[in-house]
């Protein structure tokens, strides 16, 4: 039988075996200290199910096993050659592979029209806040890393997740000052919602 294909999470935890072998809590100490859960959904009851999974997967073993005073005791786990072969073949294809995502906000976006004029631009303008403010923590975290001399290779996940944001942002504030000025017009009540194209549009121009 194949072996479960590795999640991100799966990928985040043998990115950190790759260093030394850990016990869960470890793992779960340094994936917050390294910003790991800024693209990974890091939960401890995720994360002791993944450590589980890919043990049962063999793509890690159990190398020793710690107590510290009347703490229950911890169990330490390395890599396998199983799961490192696992980790290159799972990295390659996230990093090559071009996948169809489904951002949340593209259907608010979709929405904004039946929204209705006042209520979309009230949540734009909150969207803005909180992005203004995400954005500014973001190059809070950046300066701290340049001034640590930590290589931007180790933070080029971090480094896109910073220019995605700035780039949601200066997005969202030209949407918003086009539907505030009516270069992009909300429709009128009663006329109808129409679709301008279609899949059935979009393959017919394909194949003429």
């Amino acid at each position: 039988m194949a072996s479960p294909k590795l999640t991100p999470l799966g990928i985040a935890v043998l990115e950190l075996l790759h260093e030394k072998p850990l016990h869960p809590y470890e793992m779960a100490t340094l994936m917050r200290e390294r910003y790991v859960d800024t693209r990974v959904n890091v939960k401890a009851g995720s994360l002791y199910h993944t450590v589980e999974r890919l043990h049962r997967s063999g793509f890690i073993e159990v190398v020793d096993t710690q107590r510290d005073g009347r703490r229950p005791e911890r169990t330490v786990y390395g890599m396998t050659q199983a799961g490192l072969d696992e980790f290159n073949r799972r990295g390659r294809e996230l990093l090559g592979d071009v996948a169809t995502e489904f951002p949340a906000y593209l259907s608010g976006l979709a929405v904004i029209d039946e929204l209705g004029r006042e209520a979309a631009l009230n949540e734009l303008e909150t969207r803005l806040m909180r992005l203004r403010a995400s954005v500014a923590a973001d190059q809070a975290v950046l300066q701290r890393l340049t001034e640590d001399k930590v290589p931007e290779i180790y933070w080029l996940d971090w480094r896109y997740q910073c220019d995605h944001r700035k780039f949601e942002l200066e997005w969202t504030e030209r949407l918003l000052d086009d539907l505030r000025s009516g270069r992009i017009p909300f429709v009128d009540d009663g006329q109808p919602k129409l679709t301008l194209i279609t899949r059935e549009d979009d393959d017919e121009r394909k194949t003429s």
